[in-house]
C-alpha cells in the first residue's frame, strides 16, 4: 500500500482475511462481530492506517456515531468513575462520546444541550431530573433520547439509571444517630437547582424528625462543592454555639474540606467531631481519618446507563427507571 490515504474497506477486508461486510459491521456496531474477528479487523486498520469515510457512514445510516453527556463539574472526582465506564460501554458500541460541563448551571446545561443537538449528538446522558420542562420538551420534539443518571424518581419525564438520594442519605443518617449523636451539622451543595443535594437534604430532616428531634435544629451550610469550600463551612458550623457533634457532608469532597480544616483548626476527628461523606470516590479512603461514607456503584452505573442510552438509540421504548443499590462504609471518621 503506497499510503495510507489510500486504504480502503476492500484493502481491510483482504488484510484481515474477511468480508467487506464483516468490517462494515465491526466500523458500525461492533459488538456483533465475535472478539477474534474484532481484534483481526482492527490490527488489519492499525498496520493500513484505514480511516472510515465519516461522512458517507453518517449519509447512510443517519446518524453520527456520538453520544453527549453534560455533567455538572469536572474539577473533582465525582463523576470520573462513572463517565469513563459510560465511555468505555459506548466505545464496544462503536460511539464517541462528547462531555460538556455545566457548572452546576441550568441556563449553561440549556445552552449546552442545544449545542451538542445541533451537532448531530444520537442521544444524551444528563445528571439527575432538575432542568425546564421546555429543554425536555425541545429533545421530544428533536427526536433526541436522553437518559438520566445519578438520580431515581418513578414518574419522571426522561428514563434513568440512578440510585435513590434520599433513601441512601437516610441510610446513613439514621446510623449517625444510632450512635447517640444529636446536634448534627451538614454541608451541602446548593439545593435549589440540584435534586440530589436537596434530596440528601431532605432525608437528613426526615430521619431527624423520624427520630424525635428538631429537623429546624439542623446547622445547615450550602456552598459549592470544592475541598476549599468544604473547609470554610466547616470552621462556620464548628465555631457556632452548642457546635455539632457530626458533620454529614453532601459528597466526600466536601468532607475532605471539613477534615483539612479539623487538622488546621487542631480539631481531632472524629474524637472532638464526627464527619461523614458520599460517594465512596478514591479519596474517601485516603483521607485521614478514613471517611465513613456511601458507596455508590458508579462504574456499574455508567456502563448500564450505556446500554440504555444505546438501547433508546436504536430506535427503543424506555424501560422504567432502573435503580442501582448503595451501601453505607463504615471507617474511621465517624463514632
Amino acid at each position: 500500500m503506497s499510503s495510507y490515504l489510500a486504504s480502503t474497506l476492500n484493502d481491510v477486508a483482504q488484510k484481515a482475511g474477511v468480508s467487506t461486510a464483516t468490517v462494515s459491521r465491526y466500523l458500525n456496531t461492533p459488538e456483533r462481530v465475535s472478539k477474534r474477528t474484532r481484534d483481526k479487523v482492527e490490527q488489519a486498520i492499525n498496520v493500513l492506517g484505514y480511516t472510515p469515510n465519516f461522512g458517507a457512514r453518517v449519509m447512510a445510516s443517519k446518524r453520527t456515531y456520538t453520544i453527549g453527556a453534560i455533567i455538572p463539574t469536572i474539577e473533582n472526582a465525582i463523576f470520573a468513575r462513572g463517565i469513563q465506564a459510560f465511555q468505555d460501554e459506548l466505545h464496544t458500541k462503536g460511539y464517541t462520546l462528547l462531555v460538556a460541563s455545566s457548572s452546576y448551571d441550568p441556563q449553561i446545561e440549556e445552552e449546552q444541550i442545544r449545542t451538542l443537538v445541533s451537532r448531530g449528538v444520537d442521544g444524551l446522558l444528563l445528571i439527575g431530573h432538575d432542568r425546564s420542562p421546555k429543554i425536555v420538551d425541545f429533545l421530544e420534539k428533536k427526536n433526541i433520547p436522553a437518559l438520566v443518571a445519578w438520580a431515581h424518581e418513578i414518574g419522571a419525564k426522561l428514563p434513568s439509571v440512578g440510585f435513590d438520594n434520599f433513601a441512601a442519605m437516610g441510610e446513613l443518617a439514621r446510623y449517625v444517630l444510632s450512635l447517640g449523636h444529636k446536634r448534627i451539622g451538614m454541608i451541602s451543595a446548593w439545593t435549589k437547582t440540584n435534586d440530589r443535594a436537596r434530596a440528601r437534604v431532605m432525608a437528613v430532616r426526615h430521619i431527624l424528625s423520624e427520630s424525635g428531634l428538631n429537623a429546624s435544629d439542623l446547622k445547615l451550610i450550602e456552598t459549592d462543592y470544592g475541598i476549599e469550600t468544604g473547609a470554610v463551612a466547616f470552621e462556620q458550623i464548628i465555631q457556632r454555639p452548642m457546635p455539632p457533634t457530626v458533620i454529614i457532608c453532601g459528597n466526600d469532597v466536601l468532607a475532605a474540606g471539613a477534615l483539612k480544616q479539623a487538622n488546621t483548626l487542631g480539631i481531632e476527628v472524629p474524637r472532638d467531631v464526627s464527619v461523614t461523606g458520599f460517594d465512596d470516590i478514591d479519596l474517601a479512603s485516603i483521607v485521614s481519618p478514613r471517611l465513613t461514607t456511601v458507596h455508590v456503584p458508579h462504574r456499574d452505573m455508567g456502563k448500564r446507563a450505556a446500554r440504555e442510552l444505546h438501547h433508546l438509540v436504536n430506535g427503543n421504548p424506555p424501560k422504567p427507571p432502573i435503580e442501582l443499590k448503595v451501601e453505607l462504609k463504615i471507617r474511621n471518621s465517624l463514632i
